[in-house]
């Protein structure tokens, strides 16, 4: 009887080596049955490529509303001279006419403008959309599975980010307006549903639908965690994966720890909206007369908001990170420079980001001692980043870079990083963050460091692997046409706002007519505001060339176009569900043997030669 199980399991083993699914238990999936109909196979898709586009499309849509609103309330602040009555039929009662004809954006809109720029942009586009995108696609690609650990659960991460969307949007259009409480949404004014128009069904929407963002986070979080650990194909150790899967590894972890911390918060601020607490409210006086409200603290919920916050930064930043270390390997023709730093980098960054919240609260009252240990911890931050700054430059050093779309979004990442990064180190010492704090400083600070330079590594993404998503090339032309304005308006519309910043410009003021001192900058305001106009359209660009590219572009040819090493580049052109129409390759090397042994670069499914050594850096 022993024998005949022994017999049993050989051949059983031997048909899972035969038919490649290599132990993962994915054969079910593999096969055009699975995907019948148009619904099935494109809509409530299980294959993890379709669904990676499906959260790509969904973040440019919203990346072009988000952009959108921010080009409005520029026009306000660039502009408040002229009349905005022109788009009247386009906002509505948010337009104030008076009875000479001439047009100003509605105060309380121009916050709900603000607020929800911030949330759409932070949450949909450069969390769901970039890492959404990028991890659902390359993930399995690049570690050599059939799919996704649970397909099922991948396919419900998607759907819930599209429910938060869906509510999201509704809010847009209350007869109360939207949310307008600022992006990270302080209480009171999101706590007290009489606090303003914007706090009432707007805030309500507004938390529920991160609430489903969350969920899809989680459900996300948890299938790419259990993807790299389990599902790696013959040879794949954790020390042969790329950078970009090591990014998406760390990334979702991140977003499994501090995520449910924001989850607690906002339930915490509906049970004082609804239910009469006082987690966050005391001492609140509306109209003359006291709330019954007493005990809370408005602090807890900082406390509790940028434990999530801090962490943000780098869920949103680490994908684009690993893009930009594989698209500057690929594209320089060499290795990356520094592999295990590169990787220790990322996870020193991933430890610290839990410990270093508090520098958003240097002035909310905290303990001068507590304040300095976070200071300490903030520096010590810029150090595993500085590192990784280094090794991209060092990687391009000497380099045969070809410089294409992608090269250039991967280089003007880097760009991005130093110039918005140096700025932090100001505002992480907390004597000088009491002179800048809620200035033009900080906005210019966040939006390059972790906005555009989020948005460089995206780019960079799209345009290298548009291709496997789609089988075709986007337009070269237009691509570094897209570059060069993005890069050159980023600076223009960001780089003044420092300098306002340091003379003391607040931020998020509706209008600065009552300030005498800030009268003399009113050209810059309004030079700021032609260049996002500028960037804006230079970014509907992008989009004309994405969606003309997916029908017209150039077709590919190969099955890999950039001569890269990774596991994506070994499938079909064509690839179906399952990805490998046969066996899974077995990885014999690392990701970046680039320019050795004479050769210009070496897959990482290359057997190795008699008596080389694996370069397992």
């Amino acid at each position: 009887m022993a024998n005949l199980v022994e017999t049993a399991k050989t051949k059983e083993e031997a048909l899972i080596e035969e038919l490649g699914y290599d132990d993962h238990f994915h054969d079910h999936h593999h096969g055009d049955k699975y995907q019948s109909s148009f619904v099935s196979k494109y809509i409530f898709s299980m294959d993890h490529k379709i669904i990676a586009k499906q959260f790509l499309i969904t973040g440019m849509i919203w990346a072009i509303i988000g952009a959108a609103m921010s080009v409005i309330f520029r026009l306000q602040l660039g502009f408040p001279e002229e009349s905005l009555a022109w788009i009247k039929p386009l906002l509505g009662k948010w337009i104030v006419v008076d009875s000479n004809g001439f047009g100003t954006l509605d105060p309380e809109f121009y916050y709900a403008l603000v607020t929800m720029h911030g949330t759409i942009i932070v949450f949909f586009v450069l969390t769901a959309g970039l890492s959404g995108t990028f991890s659902n696609l390359l993930i399995p690609l690049q570690v050599g599975a059939r799919d996704m650990a649970s397909p099922f659960l991948n396919m419900l991460s998607y759907w819930f980010f599209f429910l938060a969307s869906v509510v999201m949007f509704i809010s847009l259009f209350l007869n109360t307006g939207p949310f307008s409480g600022g992006w990270v949404a302080y209480p009171p004014l999101s706590a007290l549903p009489e606090a303003s128009s914007g706090s009432k069904a707007g805030m309500t929407l507004w938390t529920t639908s991160l609430v489903f963002f969350v969920v899809s986070v989680l459900l996300g979080g948890v299938n790419y965690i259990t993807t790299v650990l389990n599902l790696r194909t013959k040879g794949m150790t954790m020390w042969r994966l790329p950078l970009t899967i090591w990014a998406f590894f760390v990334t979702a972890i991140l977003g499994l720890l501090s995520f449910p911390v924001l989850v607690s918060a906002f339930f915490l601020l509906m049970f004082d909206r609804g239910l009469g607490t006082s987690f966050y409210l005391s001492e609140i006086f509306i109209g003359g007369q006291a709330l019954d409200h007493v005990g809370g603290s408005p602090i807890l919920y900082q406390h509790l908001f940028w434990f999530l916050g801090h962490p943000e930064v780098y869920i949103i930043i680490l994908p684009a990170m690993g893009l930009v270390s594989e698209v500057l390997s690929v594209q320089s023709r060499k290795p990356i420079f520094g592999y295990r730093a590169m990787v220790l980098s990322i996870l020193a960054i991933a430890f610290l980001s839990f410990i270093v919240w508090a520098h958003h609260m240097f002035m909310s009252g905290v303990n001068p001692f507590i304040s300095n240990i976070f200071v300490v911890f903030t520096l010590i931050i810029a150090v595993p980043s500085a590192v990784k700054v280094f090794n991209w430059i060092a990687t391009l050093y000497r380099g045969r870079v070809r410089m294409n779309t992608p090269a250039l979004f991967a280089i003007g990442f880097v760009s991005m990083f130093i110039s918005g990064g140096l700025t932090g180190i100001f505002l992480g010492n907390s004597a000088i963050d009491i002179q800048l704090h809620d200035t033009y400083f900080v906005v210019a600070h966040f939006h390059i460091v972790m906005g555009v330079a989020a948005f460089f590594g995206m780019f960079a993404g799209i345009y290298h692997w548009f291709p496997k998503m789609y089988g075709r090339f986007m337009n070269e032309t237009m691509g570094k046409i897209h570059f060069w304005g993005t890069m050159i308006g980023a600076y223009v519309i960001f780089w003044p706002m420092h300098y306002l910043g340091m003379i003391g410009v607040p931020r998020r003021y509706y209008s600065f007519d009552t300030f005498d001192a800030f009268g003399s900058f009113d050209g810059l305001n309004a030079f700021i505001t032609i260049g996002a106009i500028i960037t804006f359209v230079v970014q509907l660009l992008f989009v004309i060339n994405f969606f003309y590219s997916i029908w017209k572009g150039k077709k590919m040819t190969e099955k890999n176009p950039w001569k890269a090493n990774t596991l994506e580049w070994t499938t079909p052109i064509d690839t179906g569900h399952g990805n490998w129409p046969g066996k899974i390759p077995t990885v014999q090397r690392w990701a970046y043997d680039y320019g050795k042994d004479g050769k210009e670069f070496i897959t990482q499914v290359t057997p190795l030669a008699e008596g080389e050594e694996p370069s397992d850096h």
